[in-house]
């Protein structure tokens, strides 16, 4: 038997020479409230996200991981695209793939419906639980309680699209995992509806290429990220001259990440712009203490409409630039 698995490896591999051993656990699923379609996946294997986890706003999501034929990826976004469901769309590929014993595929379309197929020759422990609006996979794992335990998590776990994908990997890791540990991981999520506009309709794409701890990671660039979305939105509001709604946004966004120099930056513009002046010039001091680049941005900003073209008010911030404070980045 372990001759004929290997034939049949050899086989699918020559079958499609871009067929690669990724060996890992996914979920593929659609928030029915927001009608977001995502896929999140970790591995021991480099760089994951970048061969297993596919999706296209209004379309669906694919990931396609065991001995992988990446083909599954765009060939299945497409079928769906066409009007096809995910069940027709997966049914369709598998049936003239001679390495689909070797291959493991979870499709959901842009209506929620599920399709998963683990191959027989998938390298155990491995298997799927296809639930509502949801899917988790799993081979190569340590037992066989990962994806029934990632399915549980989904099904209970609160927040949106991203923390309840989170929550099932987190639980598929605390169930045992991958055989041989862990070192890249990945999420991606698009609208449920398409703009015409791919960077408007991509809620979020993060990868984790290779880390000892990359969920972790992983959960760490999900909170930058969001906290990016609150500067993108606040960066809206300076362009329409709404200081106030900027004010909201830089804030937030400087929560959810404190330590970012660049976040608190642009807080106290804003405070600034909103004549809160008094309020501003802390946030200034801490920022020119830790880099004094950002006090030479400063005068830089009236041209752009950015700044007051206030000069005493532009001194009162220079004012707050160290003495003696550290050498420019």
């Amino acid at each position: 038997m372990r001759h004929a698995l290997f034939a049949l490896i050899i086989l699918a591999c020559t079958a499609d020479l871009h067929a690669q051993l990724v060996h890992t656990y996914s979920i593929v699923a659609r928030d029915s409230v927001t009608g977001e379609i995502g896929v999140a996946v970790q591995s021991h294997w480099f760089s994951v996200g970048s061969i297993v986890t596919w999706a296209e706003a209004g379309v669906g999501a694919v990931a396609t991981q065991s001995l992988v034929d990446p083909a599954y990826g765009p060939l299945g976004l497409d079928l769906m695209r066409q009007g096809k469901t995910a069940a027709q769309s997966l049914d369709g590929l598998l049936a003239t793939d001679a390495g689909r014993e070797v291959r493991q595929v979870a499709m959901i379309d842009a209506e929620g419906n599920v399709a998963v197929h683990t191959g027989s020759n998938c390298i155990k422990e491995a298997g799927h639980h296809a639930g509502r609006g949801y899917s988790v996979q799993a081979n190569l794992m340590l037992n066989d309680a990962v994806w029934p335990a990632m399915a549980e998590a989904y099904e209970r776990a609160e927040g949106d699209l991203a923390d309840r994908m989170m929550a099932a990997l987190d639980a598929g890791e605390a169930a045992g995992g991958d055989i041989r540990g862990r070192q890249s991981a990945a999420i991606l999520i698009v609208k449920g509806e398409s703009t015409g506009r791919v960077w408007a309709d991509r809620v979020m794409e993060l990868r984790v290429e290779d880390h000892p701890e990359p969920l972790t990671e992983l959960r760490r660039l999900i909170r930058v990220h969001r906290a990016y979305d609150h500067m993108n939105r606040g960066d809206l509001a300076i362009e329409h001259n709404d200081v106030e709604s900027a004010l909201h946004e830089y804030g937030s966004a400087q929560e959810l990440f404190p330590e970012n120099l660049e976040m608190k930056f642009w807080t106290a513009i804003s405070l600034v712009n909103a004549e809160r002046v008094d309020d501003a010039l802390p946030l200034f001091r801490d920022i020119f203490v830790q880099d004094v680049n950002w006090a030479t941005l400063v005068p830089r900003l009236p041209a752009s409409g950015i700044l007051t073209d206030d000069q005493d008010v532009i001194q009162r911030i220079l004012s707050m630039v160290p003495k003696q404070g550290p050498r420019p980045r």
